[in-house]
């Protein structure tokens, strides 16, 4: 099954899918004529109150929603599994995909805003929907939810409990059944609660767990300072041209590079994907635009900063060339703060996984009740939280193919949507640039 699944991942995220999602970026990018350039307003609009606004709950809670979902392994394990297998290139090709996904990320959310529906259990939204009342292809709105509802049982509960058993087990020497139990009761606790519990609990915990984690990225680099320059170097040389075999790294080529900068780009940060669009379409807002904005400074946070910080981390610290993978790379270079390394590394996963876990329990349980109804929640959230614990005992290759194909499948009939209906966000950003939140006061 292990074998399958490395295959089928392998062949999904070849050259046509890697294409489509760098060509839907930076198509994007010109079609919106460098809607990135508006990054420090988007930052400044997730964290005022827009007057008149309609919605569950803040823009900042949505974020913070978002980026529970995003700021997870992808950022610690992800990055190490990329630089492992793609060489110090991939870190250049996931921050690359990162600047130009922000395009991308806007495009879908604001499509997601503007076709979001009303109903007795609050605003629903997200690609399903868009699909549903854009496109009037509910039934392509259906496939997309159900690779959503399967996904989450990857890259939201197996993949998220699976690096926390892994850490703590070689941390703490705690049984991966153990941490696996813990894992799932307590975000078990949580998601019953519904968005507004959720978003509450990521509020709280993403400010705090984020700037910890930036901390122990600056300590490390600070550490090995004197390298940084050369690394720099060697993360854009090896982007264009691979790496030779060197200690115990197998060598990678050119391509190997873009294949996983990509792929665990898009893990990291989710644009293309279609999954936080559903719960921007819950945000407070007047104007699409306006949460769009705020919805790419997501990706900005996740990738730009985070997942080249870590990317640049691991390559500086040299242990990348040592045959290391995922958490013990990972491990291994956090090991050089003395004494408190390890256990910071331990807080800041646990956090960002568990909070993943948590966000990407929304994403499905829209995606169940668009396929089935609200009845089919309940009995979703108990399987929900069985793959939580059994992502704890799993093989790390196998629950990552898994998480990969999800994507893959996912990202598939999202991209053909946003591509379809880039004219709505192009119509609906010039709008504002003329006489709304982008016009030139």
């Amino acid at each position: 099954m292990g074998n399958i699944l490395g295959t089928l991942s392998a062949a999904l995220w070849g050259a046509p899918l890697l294409l489509a999602l760098f060509g839907t970026h930076l198509f994007l990018t010109v079609r919106l004529s460098g809607i990135q350039r508006y990054t420090a307003k988007a930052i400044r609009f997730s964290v005022t109150k827009e007057k008149g606004a309609t919605g569950e709950i803040s823009p900042f809670s949505a974020l913070t929603t978002a980026l529970a979902a995003t700021l997870g392994t992808g950022n610690i394990v992800g990055v190490a599994t990329a630089v492992a297998a793609g060489g110090p290139g991939a870190v250049f090709w996931m921050w690359i995909s990162g600047v130009l996904g922000m395009s991308t990320k806007y495009t879908e959310s604001l499509l997601s805003v503007k076709y979001r529906v009303k109903t007795k259990n609050g605003y629903c939204g997200g690609p399903m929907y868009v699909m549903e009342k854009a496109l009037h292809a509910r039934p392509l709105g259906c496939v997309f939810a159900l690779f959503t509802a399967l996904a989450a049982l990857g890259v939201g509960a197996s993949v998220q409990s699976n690096s926390i058993s892994a850490l703590f087990k070689d941390t703490f020497h705690i049984s991966p059944i153990i941490s696996g139990l813990v894992v799932a009761f307590l975000a078990g606790s949580v998601l019953l609660g519904g968005i507004k519990s959720i978003s509450k609990v990521c509020t709280l915990i993403i400010p705090i767990a984020g700037a910890l984690y930036i901390f122990s990225n600056l300590f490390i680099l600070f550490i090995g300072w004197k390298t940084i320059p050369a690394s720099i170097a060697l993360i854009f040389h090896d982007a264009f041209s691979g790496h030779a075999a060197v200690g115990g790294f197998t060598g990678a080529a050119m391509k190997e590079a873009i294949r996983f900068g990509i792929s665990r780009g898009l893990f990291s940060n989710e644009a293309g994907l279609g999954s936080s669009p559903i719960v921007d379409a819950a945000a407070q807002c007047r104007t699409p635009v306006r949460q769009a904005l705020i919805a790419s400074t997501g990706v900005f946070w996740d990738t730009v900063v985070l997942a080249a910080l870590t990317g640049l981390m691991l390559v500086n610290s040299g242990l990348w060339c040592k045959g290391l993978n995922g958490g013990a790379l990972t491990s291994a270079v956090f090991a050089s703060i003395p004494i408190c390394g390890p256990a910071m590394l331990a807080i800041s996963l646990f956090t960002f996984a568990f909070a993943t876990c948590i966000g990407w329990s929304y994403y499905a349980e829209k995606a169940v009740e668009y396929l089935w109804g609200t009845r089919a929640i309940r009995p979703y959230q108990y399987l929900y939280v069985l793959a939580i614990f059994l992502g704890g005992i799993l093989s790390v290759k196998s629950v990552w193919d898994f998480s990969d194909i999800a994507n893959a499948l996912m990202t598939i009939p999202n991209l053909a949507t946003i591509l379809v209906l880039n004219g709505v966000a192009v119509r609906e950003t010039l709008k504002e640039r003329r006489h709304g939140i982008l016009a030139r006061k």
